[in-house]
């Protein structure tokens, strides 16, 4: 079997992020809008998967940002979402978002396996501590005090599942087994690459023990330095090497005018403010997933692409940016769109042979 896309020869890496979701990561009233229709999302997944784009990565998202267009309230779940995408993909990783309080280990791990059988080998899992509070009362629950502690037992249960020969139970803080057990097992017979999507020192912690790659933002390239190093320290000793990616909001344009004009319109004439409001608020309050300077200085990040990094420019401009990334010690980067299908060609076919010159990928 080949090997996992997360595997794979290229040394800069590329995943689509958000594509499940209306909006994906922005927040803006134009009308070309991603509307995460069905159709629409097999298309986006198609041209990254013909383009040899390692990962489809979606968002887990319960409740929308209000506003005027309640940016979010329509998204797909995850695990059904990679199951369906598996079927008309060929060569593209599928992972799915869990947020660990919601969904039970026992019910991921047996999702999980089945979306690695139906993509013959390609899921993966990106596992969050969730931090909109809006979204636990849906599910009648409270965040714990310790998320990181909760999604340490939750994944060590999936693992027992996965490698046990017997059932088995299990007596922790958080979760309480008795006979359990699971068939199918992953395709490879061992646990798919996990990322974590995470910022804090906590979040770290628990990649450096748990996870495969941590997936985290930077409020520079240069800064996101020290985080690849303090992540290469706590793995190192733990014995792991995690690899660290990163995520971006892009609009790729003939001319670097045209780019920046159109970032502008999208994410601040036409940003739905009071969605912007409610979902910087709640982050600032209740998560950690950005340094506090981009808070308070990049608000059009939030509106272009829910604080993620912003690469806006030619297809030059955009490589060049992705090979600082790669310089500064990033395994590879997640890309976002104001709508995926209709952007993605023009970002492949300008974008992917320049990283290809540079060595970066094949």
């Amino acid at each position: 079997m080949i090997p996992h896309p997360m595997h794979g020869p290229n040394r800069f890496k590329l995943g689509v992020f958000s594509a499940n979701a209306d909006g994906g990561l922005t927040v803006t009233k134009v009308p070309e809008r991603w509307t995460a229709s069905w159709p629409d999302v097999v298309r986006a997944a198609q041209i990254a998967d013909r383009a040899g784009i390692e990962f489809f990565l979606p968002i887990a998202r319960w409740k929308g940002f209000g506003g005027e267009m309640n940016s979010r309230q329509h998204s797909y779940e995850t695990f059904t979402f990679a199951a369906a995408l598996a079927g008309v993909t060929e060569r593209i990783g599928l992972f799915s978002t869990v947020h660990v309080p919601m969904v039970h280990p026992v019910f991921a791990a047996k999702a999980w396996a089945t979306v690695d059988h139906a993509s013959n080998g390609r899921a993966g899992l990106n596992i969050v501590a969730g931090w909109n509070p809006d979204e636990f009362a849906m599910f009648g629950l409270e965040r714990v005090d310790a998320p990181y502690e909760q999604a340490a037992e939750w994944i060590d249960v999936i693992s027992r599942l996965y490698t046990e020969s017997s059932p088995f139970d299990h007596a922790g803080k958080y979760y309480s087994l008795t006979g359990a057990a699971i068939l199918p097992r992953p395709v490879r017979g061992a646990r798919p690459p996990v990322l974590n999507a995470a910022f804090s020192p906590a979040g770290r912690d628990f990649a450096a023990k748990h996870a495969d790659f941590l997936f985290t933002t930077f409020k520079s390239i240069e800064a996101g330095r020290a985080t690849i190093e303090d992540v290469a320290q706590r793995s190192a000793e733990t014995g792991r090497a995690v690899g660290v990616y990163t995520t971006t909001h892009v609009v790729c344009r003939p001319s670097r005018a045209e780019a920046e004009d159109y970032y502008d319109h999208y994410a601040v004439t036409m940003a739905d403010t009071a969605a912007i409001d409610y979902m910087m608020g709640k982050q600032a309050a209740n998560a950690s997933n950005h340094d506090p300077d981009t808070y308070r200085l990049h608000r059009k990040w939030f509106a272009g692409g829910a604080g993620t990094y912003p690469l806006i420019g030619t297809p030059d401009d955009i490589a060049a940016q992705m090979v600082e990334m790669s310089r500064a010690g990033f395994a590879g980067t997640t890309v976002s769109f104001v709508n995926f299908a209709e952007e993605l060609p023009f970002f492949c076919d300008g974008v992917l042979p320049l990283l290809q010159k540079a060595e970066l990928r094949e």
